[in-house]
């Protein structure tokens, strides 16, 4: 009868447990840069586009960050994604790698976890390097339904091999590298509602194991989704984030920001007015732009801070949640501190709530890379790529450049380096939104004018990334 018992566990733990549904690939390199395809299953009963599919792979979410580091020391730029195993199959994959700038080439990526079974882009990595040169990468989890992990890899400027530092409780992280100080980590934990916490550690080896204990609470605001920014020069760290009236996401308004210039031990307002944490009420002195007000939702992508340490926050508003043409218009937009007041301005306008893209400033030249020109699949996730530029602080912008055209797949989630560094100055993938399809991997230089799709199969331990001239999708 013991034997009994003992084989039906055995069999039900086969069927029903990951970690031996199949054997993992854990530290091992893959045939190629395979981005995973995903469906949240969201789809509207006005609409049939789903709230988001496709290729979400290389680039999500915006609530991750950052995906890729530039480092001078070796002239490479490390990058993190979302992987699969095969064509397919819908098998998670967190992988790590990195464009070697001096010979124009990539090696087979590294697989840091085999997610054994989860097909779920949420638990998209981030990354950082630290004062020594080691990558770290911070898986990001899903709620309380599984853990994160944070990795860190066994040599300098290497992403061959990584051992695991800690597996707890930890969603979206945002890791910031503050040298001589060490990490600020920025996190989210589900607690009936997304809230906002952070925590510092010098070295690394110092993670609390149980979170939410001994980590300290931001904001509670019946929910939140944010982003954040270091400024390296200032070694102030910067967070725009929203608000979830009634504790549902799909109600995110509002913008708020706060910064801190002493490695969390204070956080202010851009006027330096200091906060009382955690923010629990929805009126708060790090209000920016009050659109619920208005009957507008915020989705709030990116902060930067421009040459004078002013913060500018990247957007997209419409009318609702739901995708269709119900909640035209989505309106890009970008807030920005003059240093007396804040200033709203429109970009442009796209045809998705989840239409992310990546914003840069360079002196007087700023400039958008976003998938918000009509794609093969109109009304779902991504689209064609283009490129806007504004020469006065952002108050007008013009379309410079169509950086795709003629997909057979909508390309999504646009994402920058920390630091980018030409040609590798915005990472995306495509895929169709509308079905399952295979995900490539592409990046582009700062001017639009060379696209390079990464090697789905490689024969070799490296390969040049393929460059599209003009640009042009796979199989044409």
């Amino acid at each position: 009868m013991n034997y009994i018992k003992f084989f039906t566990v055995f069999v039900l733990t086969l069927f029903f447990t990951d970690s031996v549904v199949s054997q993992s690939l854990n530290n091992t390199k893959h045939i190629g840069y395979r981005g995973i395809w995903f469906e949240l299953g969201q789809k509207s009963d006005r609409y049939v586009g789903d709230k988001y599919s496709g290729g979400l792979s290389f680039c999500f979410s915006h609530t991750l960050e950052p995906m890729a580091i530039y480092s001078p020391e070796v002239d490479k730029t490390f990058f993190v994604y979302g992987g699969t195993t095969e064509p397919e199959e819908r098998h998670l994959l967190i992988m790590a790698s990195y464009y070697d700038h001096a010979n124009h080439r990539v090696p087979k990526p590294t697989i840091v976890r085999d997610q054994l079974g989860v097909n779920d882009p949420h638990d998209n990595p981030s990354i950082t390097i630290d004062d020594d040169g080691y990558i770290w990468i911070f898986i990001a989890g899903r709620g309380r339904n599984r853990p994160g992990q944070i990795f860190k890899a066994t040599k300098p400027y290497s992403v061959d091999e990584f051992e695991l530092v800690i597996e707890r409780e930890q969603t979206y992280s945002q890791i910031w590298y503050v040298p001589g100080k060490g990490f600020m980590h920025l996190l989210t934990l589900y607690t009936g509602v997304r809230e906002l916490y952070w925590e510092t550690s010098a070295n690394g080896d110092d993670w609390t194991p149980e979170p939410p204990k001994d980590l300290q609470k931001f904001a509670g605001i019946e929910g939140h989704y944010r982003v954040s920014r270091i400024d390296q020069s200032k070694q102030r760290i910067g967070q725009a984030f929203n608000y979830h009236p009634d504790g549902k996401p799909d109600n995110r308004t509002n913008v708020y920001y706060a910064e801190t210039k002493d490695f969390g031990k204070t956080w202010t307002t851009i006027s330096e007015q200091e906060l009382s944490l955690p923010l629990v009420n929805r009126d708060n002195p790090a209000l920016v732009t009050d659109y619920e007000s208005v009957g507008r939702m915020a989705y709030i992508q990116q902060l930067l801070f421009d040459d004078d340490g002013n913060p500018v926050i990247l957007l997209v508003t419409s009318e609702g949640y739901e995708p269709g043409p119900k909640n035209d218009p989505r309106i890009w937009e970008i807030i920005r501190w003059t240093g007396e007041k804040w200033l709203t301005h429109e970009i442009t306008r796209s045809d998705h709530n989840y239409d992310a893209g990546a914003l840069y400033i360079n002196g007087d030249r700023w400039a958008l890379i976003a998938p918000a020109l009509p794609g093969p699949q109109p009304y779902y996730t991504g689209g064609e790529i283009g490129l806007w530029v504004s020469y006065n602080k952002g108050e007008t912008w013009r379309l410079e450049r169509e950086v795709t055209r003629n997909s057979p797949q909508n390309h999504s989630y646009i994402r920058r380096p920390h630091n980018p560094v030409d040609p590798f100055f915005a990472m995306w993938a495509d895929g169709n939104s509308e079905q399952f399809s295979i995900s490539h991997l592409y990046f582009t230089n700062s001017n639009g004018t060379r696209v390079y799709m990464l090697p789905y199969t490689m024969e070799g331990d490296y390969a040049e990334p393929i460059l599209l001239v003009p640009p042009t999708p796979p199989g044409e």
